[in-house]
């Protein structure tokens, strides 16, 4: 495949360019008729062309105008938004009959908050299939006590299941990255909670892992839970975030609303 545009560092571009590969991303994906689907990235539409032709409610965002302007011309049906995915509202993408599916070879250097916002998101998401950095792939699969055990896995575990699913090679990337990439997928669970329970389970995720070699004593004190009273919550505040498992950590939420109450809840 040929590229008209030289990649753009800053968009943190690597175009995929394996017939094999696309295939095997598009078997699992595996693209319903009536699905809503999001792509992030389209880039020059090697895996657009296929979803095109197995759903019709396919939307690709893309920040690059120049590629945008590429896209326009190769798919004049595709649902194209020229704007950066983490200001893409998705209310207005959700469809009342289906949850949205994301896809897409995402930009390796915003793989957290891209993460962050579909969790934000996650009462309109179905599922998300993505390819991304290897070693970031095994940290959101990381099992409690590991090494890569941290706030991706932990949160990625409440919200959703999470698959790695193969591992890509960077021979099949223009350019070629530095890293190799694996494919995952997230099927978003439906958690009955509000926002105001989901926003600070993460935020005391966020707050144990934030000293990782401190017990979880310190690591909260240090937080912006400093005025909590940890005490009597049933959790060994001796250990460390990275011996807590998920539910340890919604033990941890349920004493903080218990002690503070949803009006007043710690900020940063």
């Amino acid at each position: 495949m040929k590229f008209q545009n030289k990649p753009k560092k800053r968009f943190g571009q690597n175009f995929l360019q394996d017939e094999n590969i696309l295939n095997k991303i598009v078997k699992e994906i595996n693209p319903q008729l009536d699905d809503a689907i999001i792509e992030i990235g389209p880039g020059y539409g090697s895996l657009t062309r296929k979803l095109l032709s197995a759903t019709e409610n396919l939307t690709a965002v893309e920040i690059d105008n120049e590629l945008v302007k590429d896209l326009k011309e190769k798919f004049p049906r595709l649902n194209l938004i020229n704007e950066d995915f983490l200001k893409t509202d998705l209310s207005t993408l959700n469809s009342q009959e289906n949850k949205l599916r994301i896809v897409g070879n995402i930009p390796y250097n915003i793989t957290s908050p891209i993460i962050f916002k579909l969790i934000e998101n996650n009462k309109l998401i179905k599922d998300a299939v993505f390819m991304v950095q290897l070693e970031v792939a095994k940290r959101m699969t990381a099992d409690m006590g590991t090494k890569d055990y941290g706030i991706l896995a932990v949160v990625l575990d409440y919200f959703t299941a999470t698959v790695l699913c193969f591992r890509i090679s960077p021979n099949v990337f223009y350019p070629k990255p530095k890293v190799h990439s694996a494919l995952i997928h997230l099927y978003f669970k439906d958690l009955m909670i509000t926002d105001d329970r989901k926003k600070l389970f993460i935020k005391i995720v966020k707050a144990a892992f934030g000293k990782r070699r401190k017990i979880l004593k310190n690591s909260l004190s240090n937080s912006i839970f400093n005025k909590v009273d940890f005490t009597g919550s049933g959790i060994d505040l001796s250990l460390r975030a990275e011996n807590l498992s998920v539910q340890d950590f919604e033990i941890l939420t349920d004493f903080v609303l218990s002690k503070t109450g949803h009006s007043r809840l710690p900020t940063e």
